[in-house]
């Protein structure tokens, strides 16, 4: 073993000291009214904070009472159902719409949609030496820790850096939503050659393509793909892009920007909040939960055969013995998770051209059986249906993206949210954000070493 890495029978002693010392009655939570996750007892989120950029929503009123409905995503006020039902099947893509939208707050023209697309290309350049000397150099095997580490080294390379005027970040942030794309693969590249001894290709993008058009060009050897697998990409990057102030990274980017700090700071620690599994990386838990459950499934059509494997994952007693199906339920959503519903259709038309209609009915069934059987063994609060990483999972793997990536894509989907919101921040001028911890441990009269037990 690495001598680096050795976890000593030292450091196993000082981590059970450390433990012993770390835990807090969960009692003193409900005594002291502490909001555990910044949710109620009811799941319903702690408000600290004001945006115009998204809204979640989940319920309705109903004779003057809020009641549980079907979820809504609104992008500046524009529901999400709309923005993706009113792109045109065949004449641009949409992500680069969406981002205007964020950042500027309308839907662009045409020309206005023309000339921030060629902004966005002209940005889509590292500087140079950068893949030799810092993407190709120690290589991680987690491409979000690559992702992170290219981020705040491109600090480095501004000379602005540190300028937390609002023209220099939108230039800052602009910037790195056209870099995230060749950040993320040329790290991938880098680490399949070094580590697997694939073969190395880095192929430059093309400054005609859309994101979605160009993450595909430069990750595929031969650089082929169909519009079809174009066009449901670049719907996952719409849907991934922005959902509300209250999610974990994106509340990260508001309280780092809130420092004052620079942009680069404050998009390496969102990026270090997504990449956690509760969060960005929930649809590789999706992936290898159905790899396990059709690798354990004598008949993937046998519904009661389904039924007891789910059954068996909330007994923790199948896959990784967690207790959980994992991409179903939302901390926001009830009813249904819209994202989820509008992805639906794209993949299936996917798992129809690529030959994938078993497996898309193995999940149809999951979806709704799932449900059904978490309300019969556990009380749930509110409803449970599939959420956005049901899907998307399955969508990356018939696209032939690597799991590697599954979270880098997110990423790059989400630096258009967080730049939004970095600069509704700095735009704001609000105070740096500090929430309040209560101590409940014991005051203690100071010991002298040699009188000490």
């Amino acid at each position: 073993m690495n001598q680096f890495c050795e976890i000593t029978p030292e450091l196993r002693r000082l981590a059970a000291k450390s433990a012993e010392c770390s835990k807090i009655d969960p009692e003193l939570y409900t005594r002291y009214d502490v909001k555990r996750g910044l949710r109620d007892l009811n799941g319903k989120g702690v408000l600290v904070g004001l945006t115009e950029i998204s809204e979640v929503s989940s319920t309705k009123i109903v004779n003057g009472e809020s009641v549980p409905a079907d979820g809504e995503l609104f992008y500046r006020g524009y529901n999400v159902k709309d923005l993706i039902a009113g792109l045109p099947e065949d004449s641009h893509f949409g992500f680069e719409e969406c981002t205007y939208l964020l950042l500027f707050g309308k839907l662009p023209k045409k020309h206005e949609l023309r000339d921030f697309s060629a902004l966005l290309s002209s940005y889509r350049t590292l500087p140079t030496s950068f893949v030799r000397d810092i993407i190709m150099k120690a290589p991680s095997k987690d491409m979000m820790n690559t992702l992170a580490r290219s981020v705040l080294t491109l600090y480095s390379y501004d000379e602005m850096a540190d300028d937390v005027s609002l023209p220099n970040v939108l230039r800052q942030c602009l910037q790195l939503i056209s870099l995230f794309p060749l950040l993320s693969v040329y790290g991938y590249q880098a680490y399949k050659h070094y580590h697997d001894g694939a073969s190395l290709f880095i192929h430059s993008p093309k400054e005609e393509y859309s994101t979605a058009e160009n993450i595909l060009h430069i990750l595929r050897p031969d650089s082929k793909f169909s519009p079809l697998e174009a066009k449901l990409l670049d719907i996952a990057l719409i849907l991934h892009m922005e959902h509300g102030g209250g999610n974990n990274s994106t509340f990260t980017t508001h309280l780092v920007s809130s420092s004052g700090t620079d942009t680069y700071s404050v998009i390496a620690a969102s990026l270090g909040s997504l990449k956690g599994p509760k969060h960005g990386g929930a649809n590789i838990k999706v992936v290898r939960m159905f790899d396990d459950m059709k690798a354990n499934l004598k008949d993937w059509t046998d519904e009661e055969e389904i039924s007891r494997y789910l059954t068996a994952l909330l007994h923790k007693e199948a896959f990784d013995h967690a207790g959980l199906i994992y991409g179903m339920g939302h901390a926001v959503y009830s009813l249904s998770d819209p994202r989820a519903q509008i992805f639906r259709g794209f993949v299936k038309r996917l798992s129809a051209e690529k030959g994938y209609e078993k497996e898309f009915a193995l999940y149809t069934a999951v979806e709704r059986l799932a449900p059904q059987i978490i309300a019969a063994e556990r009380k749930i609060y509110k409803g449970v249906s599939p959420n956005v990483d049901f899907f998307s999972g399955f969508a990356y793997s018939m696209l032939g993206l690597p799991v590697e990536l599954y979270t880098p894509i997110f990423a790059i989907a989400r630096i258009a949210g967080w730049s939004a919101h970095r600069l509704e921040e700095v735009a704001g001028g609000g105070k740096i954000m500090r929430p309040a911890y209560k101590n409940v441990g014991e005051h203690k009269i100071y010991v002298p070493m040699d009188e000490r037990v």
